[in-house]
């Protein structure tokens, strides 16, 4: 028992202890004052301090860099590298002259990290141009084989162009990706003859939606299309190069591991375990992928942090459990930082070996990152480390700012990370030891709340992003998530990394049969998501205006942790109400006119013509519009006949959809909205026309009617110079004068092309389909 302490020394404590008090008073009066009339100017410059005090100022670099690449895409022309790069120089050299002014300094380097992002978009153009057709093409193809995809109805296969009819180099695409019903004895590396149907990959659907043009040609490929009977194996007239043949060994290594997990597992199980090793998604059916698109876990078969994470740590386990079990390792060597570099080595071949799609690159970066911090005794999970990995990714495809999954994913992370440091900052609430049971039940409660919390997190984060690209929401993925990701943590990937390290030796069915069991209870769970009403809600499309105000809202929410932070919510709710108020077009019409839909008088859209059905299921995504292609109320009240189809506006007008001549003189007379792919005569003028000259000055419309008239948006304007649309401008004044020789012969390919968009648009980007409809992105 302690003696009790003298009065005299308590009394010469309080003595001590009153001005301290007195002053802590005075002060947090003064602060309770300025929470309601603060000094902005102090205020401010005292957020700022803080953060740079925390160190929070170098993950806005990715936000400046990133800045820089929207600038380069936002630019009229193409600019070329040389103007940004001189800006990044002589913002440099300001910023070296200007060492002792450090707000200063930080503001030149600030604009010179803008110009670097803008160099890094120029210098990416420069390394990926390329030529592209023009339109639908019948030709004889000769090339090498860079990659095989097996899917439930032939293959897919990307062809390096080596010969195309004779043209010449500069006319001729780097790449062309095929369909092909029968592949035969065909492997990566080959070298193939074929006569195929090629088509420039399409456009946007409507303005607005996912440029599939532009996703092509970053992937060095100038036209899709299909085979027309069987491609032939010949001789090559050259070797491939090393890094082709590498490609091609491990395009092969890919393929034979996806049929080797496909074979052992079965059904979609085996498709879906397959996936989620070699990155072939190609033998998922389009229900299994409905049903994970509902639950909101697609993001399980997108590769990426999740499973980076997961495989690398696994990975991490048993090599420190490895050199554990060996005393003189365990006493004498750096175990963690071992097994640190084995699991920074296993998540580059995992990346490499799945194909290396931009959410696995950022995953593996990111993993990469952290793991290198265990390496030198820093912190893992950081903000300054996910600023690190998106200044990588972006620099590598600065393309990549624009589509789905970097903004997904990168959002998730950060979202994640800024939860966690809040989390810290409260610190932790000591409990009572429990016995075996009670710490059981704790630790299977953690867990869940765990996966709870970074679901809700993640796709509050991500859900932007997911509704501003795919126009849907998952009302339930909370739940699709709580069911499937314990299942991925504990066995799906786990049994995958013991899969692929017995695969050598022969001894890898038993995992493969872990994995499958465990993958057909996640698609068991996503199918009953998928059954409970309203499982997938439609969101009309908002503008890039309502993003950007809810891109400010989640950046300052999570970068700033002074009361800065507190600011975002002004952004995000100006976001939310705009995205929750958009502008729906009242016309949307096909880019070679094949069909339209119009705005019928109970304000839902019908369909004129024959548009494709892929592209009749973007414009009901775009407004918000739950029905399928095939939906007969889409047609209900429109009357049609050999020559075309018109349909009533409920307020007295009428929109024709003209498809023989011989219908003008009546449709443009009678109705006030006219729509054709043929060039209209000139005596027709009803109060819209849309015809051949329209749509090829601006590709697919739309079409919003106000009081000054009505208002046309084109994907593209008609002095467009985005190097996805053409090559240059001879090669569209060539294309111009080939389809000028008969009107009549440029109408079938449009017909044929429309037909060949429902069959391939889907497939033209990896990256769109991995997080198509995925609410929580690739986390």
């Amino acid at each position: 028992m302690s003696n009790p302490e003298p009065a005299g020394n308590r009394r010469g404590a309080s003595v001590l202890v009153a001005p301290v008090a007195s002053a802590f008073n005075r002060a947090r009066s003064r602060a309770r004052s300025q929470i309601f009339i603060p000094d902005p100017r102090a205020w401010f410059a005292a957020c700022i301090a803080q953060e740079a005090a925390h160190r929070r100022l170098f993950p806005w670099s990715a936000i400046a860099f990133g800045v820089g690449i929207i600038l380069f895409f936002s630019a009229e022309g193409v600019p070329g590298p040389w103007p940004s790069l001189i800006g990044l120089s002589i913002c440099i050299a300001i910023a070296v002259a200007l060492a002792q002014n450090h707000r200063a300094r930080n503001t030149v380097m600030a604009v010179a990290i803008v110009f670097a992002g803008f160099s890094a978009g120029a210098i990416r153009h420069q390394s990926v141009d390329a030529p592209i057709i023009e339109r639908v093409t019948i030709a004889q193809v000769e090339g090498f084989v860079e990659s095989i995809e097996q899917r439930e109805r032939g293959v897919r296969v990307v062809i390096r162009v080596d010969n195309l009819d004779g043209l010449a180099p500069e006319w001729r695409p780097g790449r062309v990706r095929v369909t092909l019903r029968d592949p035969g004895q065909i492997v990566a590396g080959d070298y193939i003859r074929a006569r195929t149907r090629l088509m420039p990959p399409p456009e946007a659907a409507w303005p607005g939606g996912y440029d599939f043009a532009r996703g092509a040609y970053f992937l060095g490929i100038g036209a899709v299309g299909s085979v027309l009977g069987a491609a032939q194996i010949v001789d090559a007239p050259a070797t491939p190069g090393l890094a082709g043949r590498v490609g091609a060994a491990i395009d092969i290594a890919r393929t034979a591991t996806t049929q080797r997990i496909a074979s052992v597992i079965g059904g979609q199980a085996g498709a879906v375990a397959a996936a989620l090793v070699t990155g072939k998604r190609g033998l998922i059916s389009e229900e299994t992928n409905e049903a994970l698109r509902a639950a909101g876990i697609y993001h399980i078969v997108s590769i990426s942090g999740l499973h980076m994470v997961l495989a690398a740590g696994t990975i991490f386990w048993l090599t420190r459990a490895m050199l554990a079990l060996v005393p003189i390792f365990a006493l004498t060597l750096p175990l963690k930082k071992i097994a640190a570099v084995a699991a920074i080595l296993g998540a580059l071949t995992y990346c490499i070996f799945s194909g290396a799609q931009v959410a696995t690159v950022r995953a593996v970066i990111m993993t990469g990152v952290m793991l290198g911090a265990v390496l030198f005794d820093r912190p893992a999970l950081s903000m300054r480390n996910l600023a690190i990995a998106a200044i990588l990714v972006m620099a590598w495809q600065p393309e990549t700012i624009l589509g789905p999954s970097f903004q997904m994913s990168f959002s998730a992370v950060v979202g994640l990370i800024a939860g966690a440091e809040w989390l810290r900052m409260r610190g932790k609430t000591p409990r009572p030891p429990a016995d075996m049971v009670g710490g059981g039940v704790r630790w299977v409660t953690t867990g869940m709340m765990g996966i709870t919390t970074t679901t809700i997190i993640a796709t509050i984060a991500t859900g932007p992003f997911a509704a501003y690209h795919f126009q849907i929401a998952n009302p339930y993925g909370l739940v699709g998530n709580g069911l499937a990701l314990p299942i991925v943590s504990i066995l799906v990937m786990p049994a995958a990394v013991i899969g692929m390290l017995a695969y050598p030796f022969g001894l890898d069915r038993p995992a493969w049969h872990v994995m499958g069991y465990a993958v057909d209870h996640v698609i068991a769970a996503a199918a009953w998501v998928e059954s409970l009403s309203g499982s997938t809600v439609p969101v009309a499309a908002f503008g890039t205006g309502a993003l950007g105000l809810m891109v400010v809202g989640l950046v300052t929410g999570t970068l700033f942790i002074s009361p800065l932070r507190r600011l975002s919510l002004i952004p995000a709710a100006l976001g939310v109400l705009a995205a929750t108020t958009p502008e729906r077009p009242d016309i949307f019409v096909d880019r070679a006119g094949a069909g339209a839909a119009v705005r019928a008088a109970d304000g839902s859209l019908v369909i004129l013509g024959r548009p494709s059905a892929f592209v009749t299921e973007q414009w009901l995504k775009a407004d918000g519009d739950g029905r399928r292609a095939h939906d007969p109320t889409l047609t209900a009240s429109v009357r049609c006949d050999p020559m075309g189809c018109v349909g009533d506006l409920g307020d007295g007008r009428h929109a024709a959809f003209v498809s023989d001549r011989r219908a003008f003189a009546e449709d443009c007379t009678r109705a006030q909205i006219v729509v054709t792919p043929l060039s209209a005569p000139g005596y027709c003028q009803p109060e819209l026309l849309v015809d051949r000259s329209l749509l090829r000055k601006h590709g697919a419309i739309s079409v919003r009617f106000t009081t000054d008239g009505p208002v046309i948006a084109g994907v593209r304007g008609e002095s467009e110079t985005r190097p996805w649309l053409a090559r240059n401008a001879a090669l569209h004044d060539r294309a111009r004068r080939e389809a000028q020789r008969s009107e009549t012969a440029t109408e079938r390919p449009n017909e044929l092309e429309n037909r060949q968009i429902s069959e391939h648009a889907g497939g033209l980007d990896d990256e769109a389909l991995a997080a198509e409809l995925a609410t929580d992105g690739g986390y």
